[in-house]
């Protein structure tokens, strides 16, 4: 990080420490859920919980804390999201039973909620044109490698300490962030707005009640009150959300920033994306385990060829993406991506990581460097600066509900049961999210970042 300032060495440190964490837990879990399910039970219901209570308040409250962000300054709001993440970390550590575990997830990502979109904020109001994107593109390398490494970090803990220490890596990062924050002045100025706050309550309920009904529906069956009754209402509840935005002095998710054509197509290009990876990870961390038979850590090593990757190219992707413009990174990454999706097909009962494996994950990691920092920095560079963390945090919300739902809608996708076959499905449904990443990212992405200093305004696409 030569080429930056000191202030903006120390802002992207901050930024990627306080992210860090919360990507790092939303997929460490991944290769401890067979653990975890052996000792307080539950099965795959369970699994698919521990993923997703996270991943509900994460995103249902992240468009919450980008306001809030916003609104009370983003110095503070990390602060304050670094002492819950933490306290929250040690809760789920100590949980007896998988209500209590279920719970503390929870909680763990309303905390974690707080610290995406004011800490990406800190780059987006801090820089602009291709210094941003160089510093986004460095945030993205150590982000997404958090969430690539976590894997490989929960296979260590699990094999030999216990899967609850898997919850407690997040301390030292947190503590160095606490310190980096009391060292940076920046000049702030909170715009001291209203917070929507029945919003927040309508999108986390509507959300968590449509979750429950996915994730239950193997139990239970369609046709059960206990499943479309909270389908039905969560989605309606979700429903008046999105039209208390329309109206809103202060929407939490301002319906215009869709106008705004690289901003809107590139989050649907988002979700896409992100639902493939994190029903790829998922996967791959319960199956190798429970279907090929391999150790907590083997099992998170055979992501560590996509971090290396992502490490090695993603900063200058995001450069790249900069001088030249982000849509043909994002059209030939995820295309790559699903490339590397469909070799998984080779898994058979007679497994082989070095020949069935290995090589779908250095072709998804090629595919992933590419995408993720042009995708971040299209989406963001689109907004004027006023509005950073707010849109930061609705770019965020919808990774995370991209996850949210793949993950809840597992049991569908892999026919009941993540066997070889289970395992087959998942890999086509993968290679289809992101073959749909890359068409509407063709099809949408226009503008160079480079182009101009000055950010788009919300105009009709």
């Amino acid at each position: 990080m030569s080429s930056f300032s000191r202030t903006q060495r120390l802002v992207i440190s901050i930024a990627v420490l306080a992210s860090f964490v919360t990507f790092l837990d939303g997929t460490v879990v991944n290769v401890a859920l067979p653990a975890i399910s052996r000792e307080l039970g539950g099965g795959i219901t369970t699994q698919q919980w521990v993923v997703d209570a996270y991943l509900i308040t994460l995103s249902a409250l992240i468009l919450l804390a980008g306001s809030v962000s916003d609104a009370y300054g983003r110095v503070l709001v990390m602060r304050v999201g670094l002492i819950a993440f933490g306290v929250a970390s040690v809760a789920v550590a100590a949980a007896p039973d998988p209500l209590v575990l279920i719970i503390a997830r929870a909680a763990q990502g309303a905390a974690g909620a707080l610290l995406v979109p004011s800490s990406l904020a800190l780059i987006t109001a801090t820089m602009r044109s291709d210094v941003q994107s160089r510093a986004i593109g460095v945030w993205t390398a150590f982000t997404t490698a958090a969430q690539l490494v976590g894997p490989l970090l929960g296979g260590v803990f699990v094999d030999y300490l216990s899967w609850r220490f898997v919850f407690l890596i997040n301390v030292v990062p947190i503590a160095v962030t606490l310190v980096l924050l009391s060292r940076l002045r920046l000049d702030e100025h909170p715009s001291g707005r209203g917070v929507d706050w029945w919003s927040g309550a309508l999108c986390a309920t509507g959300l968590g009640a449509v979750v429950f009904a996915l994730i239950e529906q193997p139990n239970y069956g369609w046709t059960s009150p206990v499943i479309w009754i909270p389908g039905v209402v969560g989605a309606a509840l979700f429903a008046w959300f999105l039209l208390r935005q329309r109206g809103s002095g202060s929407p939490l998710m301002p319906l215009s920033l869709f106008r705004v054509r690289d901003f809107g197509w590139g989050n649907l290009a988002t979700l896409f994306v992100y639902a493939a990876l994190s029903l790829n990870g998922f996967v791959v961390g319960v199956y190798l385990q429970q279907g090929a038979g391999l150790s907590a850590t083997a099992a998170g090593l055979a992501s560590l060829p996509m971090t290396v990757l992502m490490i090695l190219i993603s900063s200058r992707a995001g450069a790249w993406a900069g001088r030249w413009g982000p849509r043909i990174f994002m059209t030939v990454g995820p295309a790559i991506m699903a490339v590397g999706a469909l070799m998984l097909l080779t898994v058979s009962a007679d497994f082989d990581y070095w020949w069935q494996v290995l090589p779908a994950m250095i072709v998804m990691g090629l595919g992933l460097a590419l995408t993720v920092a042009p995708l971040t920095a299209a989406i963001l560079g689109a907004i004027d600066q006023e509005r950073s963390g707010i849109a930061s945090a609705v770019n965020n919300a919808v990774s995370r509900v991209a996850g949210l739902l793949v993950v809840a809608m597992l049991s569908t996708i892999v026919g009941g049961s993540l066997d070889l076959g289970g395992f087959h499905n998942a890999a086509w449904v993968t290679a289809a999210l992101l073959v749909l990443g890359a068409l509407v990212s063709w099809v949408g992405i226009r503008r160079n970042p480079a182009e101009d200093s000055a950010p788009a305004t919300p105009a009709a696409a």
